[in-house]
C-alpha cells in the first residue's frame, strides 16, 4: 500500500472520531437546555410564605415536626458548632428560650450535618435546654435556601414566615423576635 492511501486513512477515521466527538457534545448541551428550560421552578421561602413542614430528631431520639408546632411561634435557628457567630449567640437563645417557651413561642436549633458526638459536646458546654435537632442530609437546609450561618427563620402561630435573616444576632433582638412571632 502507498503512503498516500495509509494518509487518507487515518484522515477518514480522524473526521469520523471528531464527528462523534461533535455529535456527542450537540446532544449533552442540547440535554442540559432542555432540562434547564423545563425545570420545575423550586419555591423560595420568602417572607409572607408558608414555612416548609420537616421532621428531624433531636438528641434524645424525639422527632420534632415543624407541623406539630402549629399555633406557636417557632425561632427557628440554623447552626454549626465550627460557627463562631453561631457559639455566640447560642447563650442569649437559651436565654430568651427561658422567658418565652412558656408564652407560645418555641426555639428549634437546627445543627447543619454534624455528629451527634459533636452536637452532643456543644450542647453540655453551653447548658443548652431547647430542643437541638440534626439536619443529617441537609434537606431542611435546602428547603429553607439557607447559605450562611447563623440563619434564623422566624414563624408565626400560623405557619407562615414572618422574617428571615443572617448574622450573630444580640440578646435583645432575639428578645424582640421571640416578641414578634409570640401568639396574641
Amino acid at each position: 500500500m502507498s503512503r498516500g492511501f495509509i494518509n487518507l486513512e487515518k484522515k477518514k477515521k480522524r473526521l469520523v472520531t471528531r464527528t462523534i466527538i461533535l455529535a456527542i457534545l450537540a446532544i449533552a448541551i442540547g440535554y442540559t437546555v432542555y432540562g434547564t428550560a423545563t425545570k420545575e421552578k423550586v419555591e423560595l421561602v420568602a417572607v409572607g410564605s408558608e414555612a416548609p413542614n420537616f421532621t428531624l430528631v433531636d438528641l434524645n431520639g424525639e422527632k420534632h415536626k415543624l407541623s406539630d408546632y402549629r399555633g406557636q411561634g417557632v425561632f427557628l435557628n440554623f447552626w454549626g458548632t465550627w460557627c463562631k457567630p453561631c457559639e455566640k449567640e447560642m447563650p442569649a437563645m437559651n436565654s430568651q428560650y427561658q422567658v418565652f417557651k412558656d408564652l407560645g413561642v418555641q426555639t428549634l436549633a437546627v445543627n447543619i450535618a454534624q455528629t451527634d458526638l459533636e452536637v452532643q459536646n456543644f450542647v453540655d458546654k453551653y447548658g443548652l435546654t431547647f430542643p437541638v435537632v440534626i439536619d443529617k442530609t441537609k434537606s431542611v437546609m435546602t428547603a429553607y435556601n439557607v447559605g450562611n450561618l447563623p440563619a434564623t427563620v422566624l414563624i408565626d402561630p400560623d405557619g407562615k414566615v414572618v422574617k428571615i435573616t443572617t448574622g450573630e444576632m444580640t440578646e435583645a433582638t432575639i428578645a424582640s423576635y421571640m416578641e414578634l412571632i409570640k401568639p396574641k
